[in-house]
């Protein structure tokens, strides 16, 4: 098996525009990119000069200040002096494709991009390969329902939990399912972490720690995950920038052809919708930056937000379409919300978990539902969860009880495929 897979990150046999590539879903450990059809069309604007808007989407490792970024942005301004360059940081910590399909509209195609940048392989690393398909390939028709001029380009992050599978000589799931779509729709790819497994492999990096404990050996990040500006995401910044050079040439400028689907049901339908406009019963308090502690910190995530801490307080909506979900709030004071579908009673959705001592924008979905007309009530329910023995998994403990005293449900914007009815 072994031999086998050797073999297969070895292949190279499509010569196309200048470089290699391979006829597999996969990238090999000693070629960190796959140009595929390039990014003509950014090229061609960054070389002649004028505006040119990048869009950063993704997770938490592309959030982050001075990081691969920041730092690819100055690379392309050092090399591009003529272009006037702008970006957008849509990116949101602790989230995967399958809130950015539903955020992608409101977040980066506003905008207008010329390029996205699409980076959510860590955070996809615990999704099913069928449920990426279905974000990854919505989230590339929708940009290219809006401009089919637009470049896309996959980038692929790391952690320490993807380095066994990588050392192995395999990829991970959550990228084997990405190069899926980005071989469907010829959408070139890197791989900015390969030179870390590569260290590894040398013994001459650490994944987690204080950088001065290890004064021999390149520290990657503190936590294993989020790298340090000066080691792992220059090691991303150097991967993504040599690929760029190598793929300056490749493909032709012009409007990027769109197949059929490379899954029926894939998301390209999904949207967000404030829940400023939902029917509500009980108490409900509108939240705003000025007034509200939790609104303030999280501004940047909703422009609109309800609070609710009196049980048997509900929101009401009505959708005709498949899948249903609310982008809202985890924190210290949250409790969960009782579902009903249809009438039907449905599961608890808890808004608090081990890591809730602070709050952070979260979401949830309900399970897929049938085609066709449904009700739904998200209610406050009146079952209290147990704070101390969840935070107590992590390690936690309550050391002020006021603070988590509440047993509050937040709600921002209500996420759907389907069409929201009256």
């Amino acid at each position: 098996m072994r031999h086998f897979l050797s073999t297969l990150f070895s292949i190279v046999i499509l010569s196309y525009s200048g470089f290699a590539q391979a006829q597999t879903d996969t990238l090999s450990e000693s070629r960190e990119f796959l140009g595929r059809e390039g990014l003509p069309n950014f090229f061609q604007k960054v070389q002649k000069g004028g505006p040119v808007s990048i869009a950063y989407f993704g997770g938490s490792i592309t959030e982050a200040g001075n990081g691969w970024r920041e730092q690819s942005l100055s690379w392309l301004q050092q090399h591009y002096p003529k272009a006037n360059l702008t970006h957008i940081n849509a990116a949101i910590g602790g989230t995967g494709s399958d809130l950015g399909v539903f955020r992608l509209k409101e977040h980066v195609l506003v905008h207008k991009p010329d390029l996205v940048f699409v980076e959510f392989a860590v955070n996809d690393g615990g999704q099913q390969p069928a449920k990426i398909h279905k974000a990854m390939e919505g989230i590339v028709r929708q940009i290219w329902r809006q401009n089919r001029r637009t470049d896309i380009c996959f980038v692929y992050t790391l952690n320490a939990p993807m380095a066994p599978a990588l050392l192995a000589h395999r990829m991970p799931n959550s990228v084997r399912a990405m190069e899926d779509i980005a071989n469907h729709y010829g959408i070139p790819s890197v791989h900015m972490g390969l030179e870390v497994i590569r260290l590894d492999r040398q013994g001459k990096l650490v994944w987690g720690g204080k950088k001065e404990d290890f004064p021999d050996k390149t520290v990657f990040a503190p936590d294993k995950t989020h790298p340090y500006s000066d080691t792992g995401h220059r090691l991303y910044v150097e991967a993504l920038s040599k690929a760029l050079q190598q793929i300056t040439t490749v493909g032709k400028p012009g409007s990027h052809a769109i197949p059929k689907p490379f899954v029926s049901d894939n998301w390209e339908n999904a949207q967000m919708i404030s829940v400023q406009s939902l029917t509500r019963q009980g108490d409900w308090k509108e939240l705003t930056p000025t007034t509200d502690t939790v609104a303030r910190q999280l501004r940047n995530r909703f422009p609109y937000l309800l609070k609710s801490n009196q049980p048997g307080a509900s929101i009401q909506f009505k959708i005709k379409g498949t899948m249903a979900g609310i982008y809202d709030v985890i924190g210290p004071g949250c409790g969960q919300y009782a579902v009903t579908v249809d009438g039907t009673p449905g599961a608890l959705y808890p808004r608090f978990d081990s890591y809730a001592t602070y709050y952070r924008s979260h979401y949830f979905f309900l399970p897929t539902l049938n085609e066709g007309t449904h009700t739904i009530t998200l209610t406050v329910s009146p079952e209290p969860l147990d704070k101390a023995a969840i935070l107590k998994t992590r390690n936690q403990t309550i050391t002020d009880p006021r603070k988590y005293a509440e047993n509050a449900v937040y709600a921002g914007q209500l996420l759907i495929i389907g069409k929201l009815e009256k």
